[in-house]
This record gives C-alpha cells, structure tokens and sequence, in this order.
C-alpha cells in the first residue's frame, strides 16, 4: 500500500501540463477542488472528470500510475460512503433491524465518493507535474500578500515543500525497514486487525528514529549554508508567465463559466 502513494511524487515528462507556471497550476487544483463543493449535480461532476481526464492525457503521466495512490485511501472513502449511507436521513430503501440505508443517503455517499475520487486525482498531479522547488517557488509567490500581515510565507512555502520532498523518501525507508523485518521472520499479512495492528510497531520505531535523524541532517545542512529565511533571497529562475500560461487561465475561467451556467440552469 505504501508503493501506491503518488501524492508527493514528481513523474519526469515532457508535456505542456509540466512546462506550466506553477502558479498556474497551484490555482486551478485549488478552483478546481472549490467547485466540485460548490456543484452538486452528477452534470457538473461528469464534465470536472471529463476536463480532469484531458489535463491528465496532456500531462503524459500514465492513467494507472495515477489511480494506483486510490488504493492508499480506499478504507478512509468506504468508511466516509458508509457513514453517509447509513446516517442520512431521507426515504428508507433498506432496513434491517437498527440498519437503515436511504435513497438520500446512497446519493450523498456517491456524491462524496466522486469528489473524493477527483480531489485526490487533481491533488496528485499538481504535485506530479511540479518539483518540489518549483512548488515552493509557486506557493511563494502566490501567497506573497500575506508578507503585509507580516506571515512568513516562504518559510510556510519552504515547509511544505520538504513534507511532500521527504514523502518518497519515507516510503523508500518504509520498504527497507519492512523487508529488512521480514527477513528476521516478523509477520504482517497473517493474524486479524489488532495482531496486524501490533505488528507495525517493529516498523514505525525504526521509521520514526530515521525520520527524526533526516530531519536533524537537514537542519544542520541548512545551518551550515546559513539558511534565515526568505529575506533577501533572489531566484536563479524567477518564475515568468507565458503565452501557454495566460491560455490556461483563459481555459480555467471557460471552466468556471461552464459550471457556473449548469448550476444556475441546469443545477
């Protein structure tokens, strides 16, 4: 289940969806998760899927690599569907003793399925198609107008950065550390949820020494190169908009106006 996190992850290709201003990108993932709250209609999250689906053909990442990091947050949807299914109250279309399923509840458990579904697509290949320094840059400059409420926004941005940069990292050290156990004949595929359940911690003492050891190496390189936070620094790239750029806002508001349209009209 750990080789199947993608978020985080930076997939090398050449496409356009790559060569995009992260500022680009960082926007329309957020856009794009804020109307699929605001749309609720099965109109709107076919066309968002639709739109998705193209971005992803763009970008040239493989549609399996993508839908393999569903696997990571299968039992966190089945458990959001059921709570929804069994919860909501509305017209009964099943019951069994204190059981009771309804039609309102089945329509909200697909409804957040779908978004759950499209959030975490979109959230991947932000990350995907964007390096780390990139990312860090973006989020920089995007969020630069919190510089006047004196929050450090390149601090925040360079934070970020380093959890999604230690997430591959993290599962490397994971796959060692459970094959490395394995080989001294720990078991974690036999026994029921509480054996499973202890059987991790031979795994997560060792991970969280390594994570804490890296997290030390990495503040002390920082300090040796006299890293004091963003004041004064200059980009060796600064990030510049493009033609592609400006047309990638110019297809972001078409989306926008689409489901503005459907919610008014159709919604």
């Amino acid at each position: 289940m750990l080789r199947d996190i993608t978020l985080g992850q930076y997939y090398q290709a050449d496409s356009k969806i790559h060569k995009l201003d992260p500022r680009v990108k960082i926007l329309s993932v957020f856009i794009y998760i804020v109307m699929l709250f605001v749309c609720d209609s099965f109109i709107a999250y076919a066309f968002s899927a639709l739109a998705l689906a193209m971005v992803i053909c763009i970008s040239k990442v493989p549609f399996k690599y993508i839908i393999r990091g569903l696997r990571a947050v299968f039992v966190l949807m089945m458990i959001s569907a059921l709570f929804n299914a069994f919860f909501t109250p509305g017209k009964i279309v099943f019951e069994f003793y204190f059981i009771k399923i309804t039609q309102e509840g089945l329509i909200k458990t697909i409804q957040i399925g779908i978004r759950f579904v499209l959030i975490i697509i979109s959230s991947s290949m932000l990350t995907l198609t964007t390096t780390p320094t990139n990312l860090t840059d973006g989020l920089e400059k995007s969020l630069g107008f919190l510089n006047c409420i004196k929050i450090p926004v390149h601090e925040i941005a360079m934070m970020m950065s380093i959890a999604l940069r230690f997430i591959p990292i993290l599962m490397e050290e994971t796959n060692k550390i459970i094959k490395a156990q394995t080989a001294r004949g720990a078991d974690f595929e036999t026994g029921g949820i509480i054996k499973k359940a202890k059987s991790m911690i031979p795994i997560l003492i060792p991970l969280f020494i390594s994570a804490l050891k890296r997290a030390n190496d990495l503040a002390t390189a920082m300090d040796a190169r006299c890293y004091c936070g963003g004041k004064g620094r200059t980009k060796m790239y600064p990030l510049k908009y493009k033609s592609r750029d400006y047309a990638a806002y110019l297809l972001l508001g078409l989306f926008i106006a689409v489901l503005i349209v459907e919610k008014i009209f159709v919604g």
